[in-house]
C-alpha cells in the first residue's frame, strides 16, 4: 500500500513541473505579410542626339529632350494596364511647341509570351499654318497663317494625330526576345493620308557573368515599313493631277545598336536609316530646311532636297524607375 501510494505522489509530482518550450513540438510562427499593392508607377527621361521616329528625324538633327510617367495596374501576375503620358523637344516645319504623347493599353504574358495593346495619341501643340494657296481656306480653318514657308514649302497648323497599336514579344530565353509591332492611323501627322507601320525586332541581352558586376549590355535591331495613302488636298498640287492630294512614297526603314546599362541608367548607342529618296523625303516632311532643285518625284515636282530620312547616328542617354523598385 506505501508503494502505491509513494508511485502515486511521483506521478503528480512529474505533472506538476514546470515544461519548458524545448520540450514542445516547435510550430512554425505566423507573421502578418502585406500584399504587395497591384498599383505601380513607372517614370524616366532620356537625352538623345537626335529624336528620329520611324527612320525621320523630329528634332532636326538636333538633340532633344523627354520625359514620361506611366502608372500602372496588376490585375494578376499575367495581365497589367497602363496609361501614360510623355513629352518630347521637336523641331517642326509648323514651329509646334513640342510634341505631348497620352497613350493606354494592357499587357497580357503568357509563359514567354509578352502581348501590349493600346491606343496613342500624338499632340503638337504651338503650331502654324503655312501655305499660300489655301491662305484663305484651309489655313483660316486652322486658325489663321502665314503663306508659305520660306522654301516654299506647306503644313498645316494642326499635326496631331493618333494610333492603335499591337506589339508581341517572345522571350526565347534569359538573353534572346524577337518582337513586332503593327500601327495604323487614318490621318498620319493629320495628312489625311492613312499609315500602317510594321517591323520585326530583336534583341540579345548578354549573360551577367560575362560582364563586370552591374554592368548590363545588349544589342538590338529594328526592320520595318512604313505604309501610306494619300493626303488631302491641303498637301495637293495646284493644277495637277495630284490637286486633290498627293500620294506618299511607302518606304523601309532600319536601325541597330548596342546598349549598355548600370543600375537605372542605359547608354544606346545606335544607326538609323531608310530607303526614302531626298525628294519623296521633302513631300512627306515638309522640311522646312530643304534646298535645291534636284530630287524632281512624282510628288516633290519643285526638286528640294530633304536630308531628315537619311542615315544618321543616335546617341540616347536614359534613366527609367519604377516607384516599386526604386522608390522603397
Amino acid at each position: 500500500m506505501q508503494k502505491i501510494v509513494l508511485s502515486a505522489l511521483a506521478a503528480l509530482a512529474m505533472s506538476a513541473a514546470p515544461t519548458f518550450a524545448g520540450d514542445l513540438p516547435v510550430k512554425a510562427a505566423k507573421v502578418a505579410v502585406a500584399a504587395p499593392s497591384p498599383w505601380d508607377i513607372a517614370f524616366g527621361s532620356a537625352i538623345v542626339s537626335d529624336y528620329v521616329f520611324r527612320g525621320v528625324t523630329q528634332s532636326n538633327h538636333k538633340p532633344s529632350v523627354s520625359a514620361y510617367i506611366e502608372p500602372r495596374y496588376n490585375v494578376s501576375a499575367n495581365l497589367q494596364l497602363y496609361a501614360g503620358i510623355a513629352g518630347e523637344s521637336i523641331s517642326f516645319p509648323n514651329r509646334a511647341a513640342a510634341e505631348i504623347d497620352f497613350y493606354a493599353g494592357i499587357r497580357p504574358t503568357f509563359g514567354p509570351i509578352a502581348l501590349d495593346f493600346g491606343g496613342w495619341y500624338y499632340w503638337y501643340p504651338g503650331g502654324q499654318c503655312f501655305n499660300t494657296a489655301a491662305f484663305g481656306a484651309d489655313c483660316f480653318a486652322n486658325s489663321g497663317g502665314t503663306g508659305a514657308l520660306p522654301n516654299g514649302n506647306v503644313i498645316k497648323k494642326d499635326l496631331s494625330f493618333w494610333e492603335v497599336y499591337f506589339k508581341p514579344t517572345w522571350n526565347v530565353n534569359d538573353s534572346l526576345a524577337l518582337g513586332g509591332n503593327l500601327f495604323y492611323t487614318n490621318s498620319f501627322l493629320h495628312s489625311g493620308a492613312p499609315g500602317t507601320y510594321v517591323s520585326g525586332t530583336v534583341k540579345y541581352t548578354l549573360p551577367a557573368t560575362m560582364l563586370p558586376a552591374g554592368i548590363g549590355m545588349y544589342v538590338s535591331g529594328e526592320f520595318g515599313r512604313q505604309y501610306l495613302g494619300t493626303s488631302d488636298s491641303f498637301y495637293g498640287i495646284p493644277a495637277t493631277a495630284q490637286a486633290g492630294g498627293i500620294n506618299y512614297a511607302d518606304y523601309n526603314t532600319w536601325n541597330a545598336g548596342i546598349g549598355f546599362t548600370k543600375s537605372v541608367f542605359t547608354l544606346d548607342l545606335r544607326y538609323s536609316g531608310t530607303n526614302l529618296s531626298k525628294g519623296d523625303c521633302n513631300a512627306f516632311t515638309s522640311d522646312h530646311t530643304a534646298t535645291g532643285t534636284g530630287a524632281v518625284t512624282p510628288i516633290n515636282p519643285v526638286g528640294q532636297s530633304s536630308n531628315w530620312c537619311g542615315n544618321t547616328f543616335i546617341a540616347k542617354l536614359g534613366v527609367d524607375l519604377t516607384a516599386s523598385a526604386n522608390l522603397k
